[in-house]
């Protein structure tokens, strides 16, 4: 069971081993997220902390996104890959707008964040560069549903643009470019801020906030599910994490060579099921495939209409029909749209703002 902190707990946060699960009253939260705004617990995302002279040129050679064209409080989404092209973890990277010049924040999944910290740590050889984890030293919140600009804007006096990090006497606020807001703040200062965005949004769990993210369509690569993807086939590439432009970084050349000289045969979808959520790395079966698995979940989360929503990268030949969850005979799940284009093969992959 996760402690729940006082200021949390007189609102009445309840929570399990994965975090905050809902304040007492979990219909109201799902429709908050639905037709207004929420301020849910986000601890589910870790934060990486890259400074020094040569953090931009560092940073640059590393991830699949155009990091030294960062202006101050401009962040994009990136990838960080194996020499095979897989994704170690998928993040938003931004160029804070206050403190040191030559500082970088990641937010990545909180159960890889000292990981990916000790694997780049490896690189930094002579270069002028520090990375550190981060995570411990704030408190994460987000925010999200259809009134969430309106409800940072009224909280902090203003919201930073799509895509951008503003900081508010030392709290970060950072916007997503799906339209979901994650708020960093300093462990002494999380009862003031979160009573700030508690007077302007329903308190909602852990749960609400994946949510948030699989309706957005952007999947999070956590431990489960490390390793596994080439950035397109998580549609890194329509959402805009991926530069194929910019020089050489761990995995480029099969990046590159799945956008321009091969079809894709795997693709991220969204789908849903009657049964509870299934397991990050649960495994997806369907026509024509048979018995062999065709399918990867991604992320998952509790539906409030019942069952559950998720995330999974899936052979495109399978993933228009029913797809059965965990096994052969297991649960059916059926697709549902994305919020984004899929680019068709061949057609020029530029960055979509939503």
């Amino acid at each position: 069971m996760t402690s729940v902190p006082d200021y949390l707990a007189v609102r009445g946060a309840r929570a399990d081993a994965d975090g905050i699960t809902d304040f007492g009253n979990p219909a109201g939260e799902w429709a908050a997220a639905a037709t207004g705004a929420v301020v849910a617990d986000a601890s589910s995302t870790g934060v990486l902390v890259v400074e020094g002279a040569d953090a931009a040129a560092f940073l640059h050679g590393q991830l699949s996104s155009d990091v030294k064209r960062l202006a101050r409080g401009d962040g994009v989404w990136t990838s960080y890959n194996s020499p095979k092209g897989r994704m170690l973890a998928t993040a938003f990277i931004y160029r804070p707008d206050a403190g040191p010049e030559d500082r970088f924040e990641a937010l990545v999944a909180a159960d890889l964040a000292e990981a990916v910290r000790k694997r780049l740590a490896m690189f930094v050889l002579r270069s002028k560069v520090a990375i550190a984890d981060d995570t411990p030293a704030w408190v994460r919140l987000g925010v999200g549903g259809p009134g969430a600009t309106d409800a940072v804007a009224k909280a902090f006096g203003r919201a930073p643009p799509s895509g951008g990090a503003v900081t508010h006497d030392g709290t970060r606020i950072v916007r997503l470019p799906d339209g979901r807001f994650l708020v960093l703040v300093q462990v002494a200062n999380a009862p003031t801020v979160f009573d700030a965005l508690a007077r302007v949004a329903v308190p909602a769990g852990a749960p609400v906030w994946t949510w948030l993210g699989i309706r957005s369509g952007v999947p999070m690569v956590t431990a489960a599910t490390q390793d596994r993807f080439v950035a397109q086939t998580a549609n890194w590439d329509a959402i805009g994490g991926v530069d194929f432009h910019k020089g050489c970084y761990p995995g480029q050349e099969i990046v590159a060579r799945t956008q321009y000289l091969g079809r894709l045969k795997e693709r991220l979808f969204a789908y849903a099921t009657a049964s509870c959520p299934p397991a990050p790395g649960s495994r997806l079966f369907g026509p024509p495939f048979g018995d062999q698995p065709c399918g990867t979940v991604v992320n998952a989360a509790p539906d409030p209409g019942g069952g559950a929503r998720f995330l999974a990268v899936v052979q495109v030949d399978a993933a228009g029909g029913p797809l059965a969850v965990g096994a052969p005979d297991g649960p059916t799940a059926t697709q549902e749209p994305l919020p984004y284009a899929i680019p068709a093969p061949g057609e020029a992959r530029g960055r979509v703002r939503l």
